[in-house]
């Protein structure tokens, strides 16, 4: 039943995504989504990540737990118990064209990584094209070449939650 889910999800928003490039300490994913929202509603939602961004990529198990401020410095963070993750800092913030933050992700943090996922919004006919491209460089043990593909796929399902959020 899960996996039907899953399909039915992939199957609801068109979208695109790929690993750009990839090597034993580099990777570059990219995910794009387009929404009838305008850039102003889309914008708005992607800074709602609580209610898109899935629970089972969370160390609090409760995408309600996260959260984003979108200002110069602010986080992407979840509550988790009596502490918390930061899992980025936002870097710039250009509503509603561009937001880059900085930051490893998941597991990528364990990897003495460091990450930047630019996303921008762009006005497209009919609504809005999102593109979530996430670079991180480092890995440690020099498997950024096998993780890629994961890192992939785990942000190309958030892409499209939150594109599926936007209906």
């Amino acid at each position: 039943m899960k996996y039907l889910a899953a399909i039915a999800l992939l199957l609801s928003s068109p979208a695109t995504a790929a690993v750009v490039s990839s090597d034993a300490h580099d990777l570059v994913v990219r995910e794009i989504v387009q929404t009838s929202a305008s850039p102003d509603a889309a914008w708005a939602a992607f800074l709602r990540i609580g209610q898109w961004w899935s629970a089972e990529h969370s160390y609090s198990g409760k995408a309600a737990n996260l959260s984003l401020d979108a200002r110069p410095g602010g986080c992407f963070c979840e509550l988790a118990g009596e502490g918390g993750v930061e899992h980025m800092r936002v870097a710039v913030s250009l509503p509603p064209k561009r937001l880059v933050m900085t930051g490893s992700l998941g597991p990528l943090l364990y990897e003495a990584t460091a990450g930047v996922m630019d996303v921008t919004f762009e006005r497209a006919a009919g609504g809005t094209k999102v593109t979530m491209e996430y670079r991180a460089s480092g890995f440690a043990q020099g498997n950024a070449d096998k993780l890629a593909p994961v890192v992939d796929q785990v942000l190309g399902e958030q892409l499209r939650r939150y594109a599926e959020s936007l209906k």
